[in-house]
């Protein structure tokens, strides 16, 4: 995931620095490009939800694409993916995949049309990205989200009113995620969660409880890491550490 206005990263600092777990807090007066590389396979446990509650959904757009982890598990599930983001990491694969530039918290329409919006946005527009995605998604819009996404007094009126939750999907394992590079041999203190939002007439019946239409909870049970890590996973994206600094021009 990218910050929607974020300015050019710091040379280098793709590459790992330092030890320790991530913790739920994270630092917001960060200048820097607040990219923090999602497993593939926290993706693939991400659209088998989307394919199960939506059987006929088949495109999805990946609008903090980055260097394409999450976008690499989607293309297992989606006959289409495309991807957008506010800066170019790889412009080689940009323009093989067929990527645009794109900062997905301005208003109006995107670069593409897609049944679902499925992403890790960035952490400080995360209100902006669940109104945008559920604007311009054709059929739904699922994001991974930190677990505690669904607390806040502020954040109660966009997650069950105006855009209300179909689906909260939380991992029962860790989904290690670090700012600015890959390592699959980190872990992580945050918990993370799948949050789905179905357009009418798409997805589940809700319960009704207590007069009220309620979210549904889809486990993520363990032994997900094993099943959907796929052998390619590691040396394709191992690479995206020594990537130069991205750039906010077209590729």
């Amino acid at each position: 995931m990218t910050r929607g206005n974020a300015p050019a990263m710091r040379p280098g600092s793709l590459r790992p620095t330092g030890g320790g777990a991530v913790m739920a807090s994270r630092d917001p007066l960060a200048q820097d490009v607040d990219f923090f590389p999602t497993r593939p396979w926290a993706a693939r446990a991400g659209a088998e939800i989307v394919r199960q509650i939506d059987p006929r959904a088949r495109s999805a757009w990946e609008c903090a694409v980055g260097p394409g982890h999450m976008a690499h598990g989607l293309r297992d599930y989606f006959p289409t993916v495309h991807g957008s983001d506010v800066c170019v990491y790889d412009a080689p694969l940009h323009r093989a995949r067929g990527w645009g530039v794109f900062d997905f918290t301005a208003e109006g329409d995107g670069p593409f049309r897609a049944d679902w919006i499925i992403t890790n946005p960035p952490f400080d527009h995360i209100e902006t990205f669940i109104e945008r995605a559920w604007d311009r998604a054709d059929r739904g819009v699922a994001l991974l989200l930190r677990a505690v996404c669904l607390e806040g007094q502020a954040r109660h009126r966009l997650l069950h009113v105006d855009c209300p939750l179909t689906v909260f999907a939380p991992f029962s394992e860790r989904v290690p995620m670090h700012k600015g590079f890959w390592d699959e041999s980190r872990s992580t203190a945050t918990a993370y969660a799948w949050f789905l939002w179905c357009k009418p007439g798409v997805g589940p019946r809700l319960p009704v409880i207590c007069g009220k239409r309620r979210p549904l909870i889809f486990d993520i049970p363990p032994g997900a890491e094993d099943r959907l890590t796929r052998p390619d996973d590691a040396p394709l994206f191992e690479a995206t550490n020594a990537l130069p600094s991205p750039k906010g021009t077209q590729p």
